[in-house]
């Protein structure tokens, strides 16, 4: 079992082996819409992916909820077989073939930063739902996804008990954009699909720490080039990212010369210089019950812009409702 979905194998008479796919339902589950939407771009992806190199699981069939005797939907796909990445090291150069396969399969100027099919990046008005997207540019994007946030808020949808704090910070997030998309330096106006879900255990691994596998794609979209192909979040140094060191760690740069050495120098200096984005992303939406978590984040991103830099968050704060 996942944090989103549980997984039941199904092992037939010849000795194929198959996944079901459920998603997880509890009381803080999106409403079925939504986890119908998600499931969709999952299976979407995935089948896009089968045309690649890159290791996914092959879908055999789907159902929405509400559409099977079961009650429930699920996905039928492949089970690969591999125990989740723990050794990262011993990957990367697999990882940077990854990267660089990603790469080849760019969507033209005609194409746009995808709808999301995440609960986070959905906006409910009378019942109906409206997925965020699809946006011609990372401006469009990002101020957008701010803007739902602050509605949230002001809604009392979002952020209870600290309302003034979240509005406060996400103010100066959209006040920030400007800066913020100096350093998408490595845009060239094509869209390239982001996994979006990097922490470490959607990489199957065999037990040589070969990949067999990349799973998870609920979250998937189209990105631009300088957000698509930033670092893995499974490299970062987490104690100095949250210390609000703004240096790329030990793992990072590791990866960024694995690309390089595999001729492949513009991805790499999108992973050296990834790390402002990083902190911006961490920061949207952040969930305040990690309060000291996101003071320090959020000293690490105006340290990052220049912008009130150094500021203690009361300081900071005084000056914001002032503003």
């Amino acid at each position: 079992m996942g944090g989103m979905n549980y997984h039941i194998e199904i092992l037939f008479a010849d000795g194929a082996r198959w996944l079901a796919r459920i998603r997880r339902s509890n009381a803080t589950s999106p409403p079925p819409g939504l986890r119908d939407y998600i499931m969709r771009s999952e299976v979407a992806t995935l089948q896009f992916l089968g045309k690649t190199k890159i290791p996914v699981p092959k879908v055999f069939d789907y159902a929405l909820e509400g559409q099977t005797p079961v009650g429930v939907g699920y996905i039928l796909m492949e089970k690969i077989p591999g125990k989740s990445l723990r050794q990262r090291k011993k990957v990367m150069t697999q990882l940077a073939d990854v990267y660089i396969e990603l790469e080849r399969f760019a969507f033209d100027r005609s194409d746009h930063i995808a709808s999301f099919a995440r609960e986070s990046m959905t906006e409910y008005v009378n019942s109906q739902m409206i997925p965020l997207g699809p946006y011609k540019d990372p401006k469009e994007y990002l101020q957008s996804t701010i803007e739902l946030i602050m509605r949230l808020i002001l809604r009392g949808e979002s952020y209870a008990g600290r309302e003034m704090d979240a509005f406060l910070v996400h103010r100066f997030l959209l006040s920030s954009l400007p800066k913020v998309l100096e350093h998408h330096t490595y845009d060239d106006g094509r869209f390239y699909l982001r996994h979006a879900d990097d922490e470490g255990d959607h990489i199957l691994v065999e037990g040589d720490y070969n990949i067999t596998g990349i799973v998870d794609w609920e979250w998937a979209h189209t990105d631009s080039k300088t957000e698509a192909f930033k670092s893995f979040v499974m490299l970062f140094p987490i104690s100095d990212f949250y210390d609000g060191v703004n240096t790329v760690g030990e793992d990072e740069s590791t990866f960024a010369d694995t690309l390089e050495a595999k001729g492949n120098n513009g991805l790499a200096e999108i992973v050296r210089n990834g790390r402002l984005l990083h902190r911006f992303q961490f920061c949207c939406g952040y969930d305040f019950a990690d309060w000291e978590g996101f003071l320090c984040l959020f000293q690490g991103l105006r340290n990052a812009l220049n912008i009130d830099a150094d500021m203690s968050w009361v300081d900071w704060k005084m000056n914001a409702l002032e503003r």
